[in-house]
């Protein structure tokens, strides 16, 4: 067989195509071997195609097969850490245990097994054991120890809330203890009188308040709030619910500022499980990005991008006026002095109205409460003497111990949290000394001199200032 290559006819063939010339050579004859040649050539090329192609195709088939699996198993794990941090976070048969009997997660079917054998009481439990009115609706945690859902109840909706991080149970003759177990609502015991009920909250509330001169009548308060059923008495069920709920600076401060503006209002218990208000908008400002989102976005970047979600800045002042309002509601008021531990914007809200809601109120605490809580740390730095975020006081090297003045006053750190809030979008007008005067309030101190009369001034000025510029807009 001859080498196709050293065959002078193909070769005068494949010459004439390349050059142009191989027209006139259409009437030629082709001998056989040059048609064979031809053939096997072709053949050869076909078979070289076919090869690469399937070379090609399962190159790109393991590509995609690759790519699938790579998804798929990155889905699983956005699966498996979004179930994880769901059931870290919502962990409502936790909070349930305590009143209910679990018999399954999905649904939650319960057995209200501590009301129906008379051990507790309150203003929710029929609802919730018997009528089976109010039920746990959508989770609304974001952190483990604080259990928060959507209650709803009949035809209204409010925050059901359970409290699992370790408390502070303040009993008559002891010194505080971390609450570590399930409550077990073993107080009041059998036999307690009413009276005796009375004393006990009252020395309760002396120290968590201290000696007030009206604390009479913020017991009297309590025995009506835990009056669940309004019958004009408080029964041993009740009592142990209302004990249990004590010991939480949040119910206590709802109760305390029960008819404020800016407090959301109890609407039941049951043990120590709450119903409160519903706001609608739980955070002052930003957005709510998922977690996956949340890891590749700057910080810098993040607290910009949470200015472009919020109010219009007349809405924005209004807000702000009743954040200061608040300040003002647990500064030295009728049962002492409040102070705010955790001053971040997750836990303050607004409504449709954009009137100014706390959201959550669990590091709100009696100041006489914190120094007894703080008094006896140990310390090596200032650092050491933080309670919450924002509270702290300063480290005596001499003793290694906390001391117990509270160096920034709730005023300071409210207006450190408006500052970007107001000065973003403010009217250029009062731009220049609205920034002033938040710097004046950021720079003050309770260890100041005369800081209660500078406290009332600068919160009257600021209060003053962004209500001349909205009272005649529709916001106000």
């Amino acid at each position: 067989m001859e080498d196709p290559e050293e065959d002078p006819e193909l070769g005068l063939f494949l010459d004439a195509e390349f050059s142009g010339e191989a027209e006139p050579m259409l009437g030629a004859t082709v001998s056989p071997s040059l048609t064979k040649t031809l053939g096997r050539r072709c053949r050869k090329q076909q078979l070289k195609q076919h090869y690469f192609s399937q070379v090609r195709f399962s190159y790109m088939r393991m590509k995609y097969l690759f790519i699938s699996w790579l998804a798929v198993f990155i889905g699983s794990w956005i699966i498996y850490v979004q179930y994880s941090t769901y059931t870290e976070l919502c962990r409502g048969h936790d909070c349930k245990k305590i009143i209910f009997f679990l018999e399954t997660i999905f649904p939650f079917v319960f057995q209200c097994d501590k009301y129906k054998t008379g051990v507790i009481d309150g203003s929710a439990c029929s609802s919730l054991c018997a009528k089976e009115t109010l039920y746990f609706g959508k989770c609304l945690s974001t952190k483990p120890n604080n259990q928060m859902y959507l209650g709803i109840w009949g035809n209204l909706q409010g925050v059901i809330k359970c409290q699992m991080e370790e408390t502070i149970h303040l009993d008559l003759g002891t010194e505080p203890e971390p609450r570590k177990e399930i409550v077990l609502f073993d107080k009041p015991t059998r036999g307690t009188t009413v009276q005796k009920f009375k004393e006990m909250v009252y020395g309760l509330l002396k120290r968590k308040v201290g000696e007030q001169g009206n604390l009479s009548e913020l017991v009297n308060l309590i025995l009506s709030v835990a009056d669940g059923n309004k019958d004009g008495r408080v029964s041993l069920p009740e009592a142990k619910s209302a004990w249990a709920l004590l010991q939480l600076n949040e119910f206590l401060l709802m109760v305390i500022l029960q008819d404020k503006e800016h407090t959301p209002k109890l609407m039941g218990f049951c043990g120590d499980l709450y119903v409160m208000e519903r706001v609608e908008y739980t955070s002052l400002y930003g957005i709510s990005l998922p977690w996956i989102l949340e890891l590749f976005i700057p910080s810098s970047f993040r607290r910009s991008m949470d200015q472009w979600f919020t109010p219009s800045w007349p809405r924005k002042a209004k807000i702000a006026i009743g954040l200061l309002e608040f300040v003002e509601d647990i500064f030295h008021g009728p049962y002492g002095n409040f102070l705010m531990c955790d001053t971040s914007a997750k836990n303050l809200g607004y409504n449709d109205k954009y009137d100014l809601k706390m959201v959550d109120m669990r590091k709100i605490v009696p100041e006489i409460n914190l120094k007894e809580l703080i008094k006896d740390r140990h310390c090596e730095s200032d650092l050491d003497c933080v309670y919450g975020t924002d509270c702290r006081t300063l480290c005596d090297q001499s003793k290694m111990k906390c001391t117990t003045e509270i160096i920034q006053p709730n005023l300071a750190k409210v207006c450190q949290l408006l500052k970007d809030y107001l000065l973003c979008g403010a009217p250029s007008e009062i731009r220049e000394e609205l920034e002033k005067q938040l710097y004046s309030c950021i720079a003050l101190k309770v260890t100041a001199n005369q800081m209660e009369m500078e406290h009332s001034l600068i919160l009257n000025n600021l209060k003053t200032l962004l209500w001349k510029k909205i009272s005649h807009t529709n916001d106000s």
